[in-house]
């Protein structure tokens, strides 16, 4: 019954997307009529709160309802947003943004910069809790990391309204790429009034402001989020698609259906189908380069998961006996890549460290595996018994299932796959309950630290607890060095001797996409999408 509900309702938007005469603006290429765009995602949003949320998903309505000082184009390159410009102080620690006085919020209020600096204050605050709280550190803004280590008061952090539209941000040290990492979601301004006056209920639809392009006009968790273009966004003249609804379907298969119905727009290829969709549907069926890297974490932290897996010698036999191209050949043959690091490869600028095992046969990784399994005392006589935590998806399960099988037969493991929602997965890792846990992390911008820093031991979302002085060194130091790579390598390098994680594979992102849809990323491997830059051509 939902089902049938949930279709008449997209059909129902279907018939209230505004209907386009004219020419596209800036292409002039002929606008289909019907400009709603629905597409799939695996999970249920858990928060539309830009300093809260810290999954992709989550991210990617966030960039529709609420606008930071950049956006990027389909190429990556970064594009004017609630800034016009900056200007750079001498030593290349001070930012100065001027702000565009058009941004507005969506109840009329003007967007200004004090709303950036009670965003990055509510960021770094302890008492938010956030899990990206970390990114200020990363970002390196002057008392970030005292504030939120709790030894010095918001009001300390190096952000500043100089006036309504000049927004002044300290740094502790040049850093290049600074200007990339305001893409993010958890830098994106908030409205103070509405936050005081709803607390924990302001993101609901009857009471979020945003400055996004779009409206929540209805949120029902785990199955839509319905959003309609905002009057009062600065460029509402050239926001064309409308509605815009994202579909939770936690099957990639049933997506897949509703997809090849008219149901979806875009959604994701399951796993070992991309052959052949691109044989049977060449101008649908999509595979790129994406900047995600997906892996199994282990559980390091004192008194929690198993011990057994806090011997050296058990994680690497267990990495080793992960055949990997069995994983993106047989399994998930999509254009992904096998991993033997953690760094995805098509990072800018980034230089793979040498690792060892990479280089070896399968045979002699299987080899050295049952030998080092041996020497910490595992054997048929005492099997290495261990659980996998998982979220829920086909892919994921498949994997885990193909990983329990390679592990039993070649290592007498006996392994336990746990498959649970996304929140309780991911609430699971945060409280560190857990021995063994699949996760993927997608690059919050286009360098390599954006990876390397997860497993510094000052990271928010170093679940697993790995810790190693060189490691935080290696990436501290980085922060001031005009070429960071040497030491990216070198961390890189210290993960694979430690081996805190089994990197499994570097992404693809293979995608079914109605050829209608135009405005998606083209060759930009971060994959950043903005709703406002799509349309729909008559065909």
């Amino acid at each position: 019954m939902k089902k049938h509900l949930l279709l008449s309702t997209i059909l129902s938007l279907s018939l209230v997307s505004a209907a386009f005469a004219a020419p596209h603006p800036k292409t002039g290429e002929e606008l289909a009529d019907n400009q709603t765009y629905n597409y799939w995602m695996l999970d249920a949003v858990k928060s539309l709160d830009p300093q809260i949320a810290s999954s992709v998903e989550d991210s990617d309505v966030i960039k529709s309802l609420f606008e930071g000082l950049y956006t990027e184009d389909t190429n990556g390159g970064l594009v004017p947003a609630g800034a016009l410009e900056y200007t750079l102080s001498d030593d290349k620690t001070t930012y100065t943004f001027k702000l565009r006085p058009e941004s507005k919020w969506s109840n009329g209020d003007p967007v200004v910069a004090g709303d950036y600096v009670y965003a990055w204050q509510r960021l770094a605050d302890p008492a938010t809790a956030s899990e990206y709280a970390w990114y200020m550190e990363l970002m390196q803004v002057v008392n970030a990391s005292e504030i939120i280590a709790g030894t010095k008061p918001v009001a300390d952090l190096g952000v500043k309204a100089v006036d309504d539209y000049t927004l002044e941000v300290k740094i502790l040290a040049p850093l290049p790429y600074f200007p990339k990492m305001l893409t993010h979601s958890s830098t994106f301004p908030n409205h103070k009034p509405t936050i005081d006056a709803k607390g924990a209920d302001w993101t609901k639809p009857e009471n979020l402001v945003g400055n996004g392009a779009y409206l929540l006009k209805e949120h029902i968790v785990g199955e839509k989020v319905v959003m309609e273009k905002s009057p009062t966004y600065w460029d509402a003249a050239n926001v064309i698609m409308s509605p815009v609804n994202a579909l939770t379907v936690n099957d990639e298969n049933a997506a897949l259906t509703r997809y090849q119905a008219g149901e979806l727009d875009r959604t994701t290829v399951p796993a070992g189908q991309y052959p052949r969709l691109s044989q049977e549907f060449p101008a649908e069926a999509i595979s790129t380069p994406y900047s995600c890297s997906y892996t199994y974490i282990f559980n390091l932290a004192e008194g929690k998961g198993n011990e057994a897996l806090k011997d050296l010698r058990v994680r690497q036999a267990l990495s080793y006996a992960l055949d990997r191209d069995i994983i993106v050949n047989n399994i998930l043959q999509g254009g992904q890549k096998p991993a033997y690091n953690w760094t995805h490869w098509a990072m800018n600028g980034f230089t793979m460290p040498t690792i060892d095992y990479a280089g070896w046969t399968q045979d002699e990784r299987d080899a050295k595996a049952v030998a080092l399994l041996a020497e910490a005392g595992f054997g048929p006589d005492n099997p290495l018994k261990i659980t996998l935590n998982y979220n829920t998806s086909e892919a994921h399960q498949k994997i885990a299932v193909a990983v329990q099988q390679l592990w039993k037969q070649k290592l007498g493991v006996e392994l336990t796959p746990n498959n649970y929602e996304w929140k309780v997965h991911t609430d699971k890792m945060t409280a560190g309950d857990f021995e063994m846990a699949r996760y993927a992390w997608c690059a919050d911008y286009n360098e390599a630290s954006t990876f390397l820093d997860l497993f510094a031991s000052y990271s928010g979302n170093n679940n697993g607890k790995y810790s190693n002085a060189e490691y935080d060194t290696l990436l501290k130091d980085a922060k001031t060095m005009d070429d960071p790579n040497p030491n990216y390598t070198a961390a890189e390098g210290l993960l694979a001797a430690d081996m805190p994680m089994i990197p499994i594979y570097h992404y693809a992102k293979v995608d079914m996409i109605k050829p209608d849809i135009k405005g998606l990323p083209e060759n930009n491997v971060m994959q950043s999408w903005y709703a406002k830059d799509l349309y729909r051509v008559k065909q």
